[in-house]
């Protein structure tokens, strides 16, 4: 049972993390303080460091000379698309839509899963895929933010994107994270990402005015860093492994729950009829898709 309330902890602090994540992050990149791309890379050149460091205290496995192009396609998909368009969305887009948009994550595994994995959709998940597809549709087109600069449909579109290159990337590793332990898996998966991720971010990481931080800044990037990056992949499989997939995936809800009482209360997005109703729409899809049909005796 005390297991069971660790795993519960974990996966609420996980979302806890990543809500907070919506705003803080935007807030670094939208003051100028350091550009999506470099941000991208020293949250990846944190994590990686933390991430061999602790591996030193677990065994240590050899990864299969067949299984390194599994790991880079799997950083391809998990760490360099999905980071770079998610930053770069966030720079656009509010902290309440790119929230709302990445809890269609479930719905687009379900689709992808049917067609790589040859799994069976029935009309429910159907009916629940077109709904949380339209709210997302709703969101980006007629959705508004709270600044001036923000350019609403560009930002959902790269989240978008981002959500799609996550849902490969979990039906990528599926066998890889039952082959090798977790933290072999993350530490070779960052490592990985990080080389590919250099050229994208190594001028804007130059750019940056370290001595132009204010003490404010210095947390959100240590937040960022070592909470929403290092913290998340850490505390996930730990959850995972002692949760049933169906409370991790309800667990999701979470997430632009506090993203959007945490913006409101900094003042950093507002709330209106267009944006609950599309969360509405995506709520109700995705439900739809992750119910489970009740079997009969």
């Amino acid at each position: 049972m005390n297991s069971r309330k660790y795993a519960l902890a974990a996966l609420f602090t996980v979302q806890l993390l990543y809500g907070l994540n919506y705003t803080i992050a935007k807030t670094v990149m939208n003051e100028n303080y350091i550009k999506p791309f470099g941000f991208v890379l020293l949250r990846v050149i944190g994590a990686t460091a933390l991430f061999w460091l602790i591996g030193f205290f677990f065994p240590k496995e050899k990864i299969d000379k067949r299984d390194y192009i599994k790991f880079v396609v799997a950083a391809i998909f998990g760490m360099v698309v999905n980071l770079l368009f998610f930053f770069k969305g966030l720079e656009y887009t509010s902290p309440i839509h790119a929230s709302a948009i990445m809890t269609i994550v479930p719905v687009i595994i379900l689709v992808l899963s049917s067609y790589f994995l040859k799994e069976k959709i029935t009309s429910k998940k159907i009916v629940g895929i077109v709904i949380a597809l339209f709210g997302a549709l709703v969101l980006t087109i007629y959705g508004k933010s709270g600044r001036a600069g923000d350019n609403i449909p560009l930002g959902n579109f790269l989240i978008l994107v981002n959500a799609i290159s996550y849902s490969i990337y979990v039906i990528l590793i599926k066998k890889l994270t039952e082959k090798y332990h977790p933290v072999t898996f993350i530490k070779w998966l960052f490592l990985i990402g990080l080389f590919m991720l250099i050229p994208f971010g190594y001028n804007e990481l130059g750019e940056v005015q370290w001595q132009s931080f204010t003490p404010y800044i210095t947390f959100s990037v240590i937040f960022v860093v070592v909470g929403a990056t290092f913290g998340t992949y850490l505390l996930n499989p730990y959850a995972l492994s002692m949760l049933k997939a169906s409370t991790v995936g309800i667990f999701i809800y979470l997430q632009p729950v506090i993203a959007t009482l945490f913006a409101l209360a900094v003042g950093a997005d507002f709330i209106d009829a267009i944006k609950i109703g599309a969360m509405i729409l995506i709520f109700t899809g995705v439900y739809l898709v992750t119910v489970k049909r009740k079997q009969k005796k």
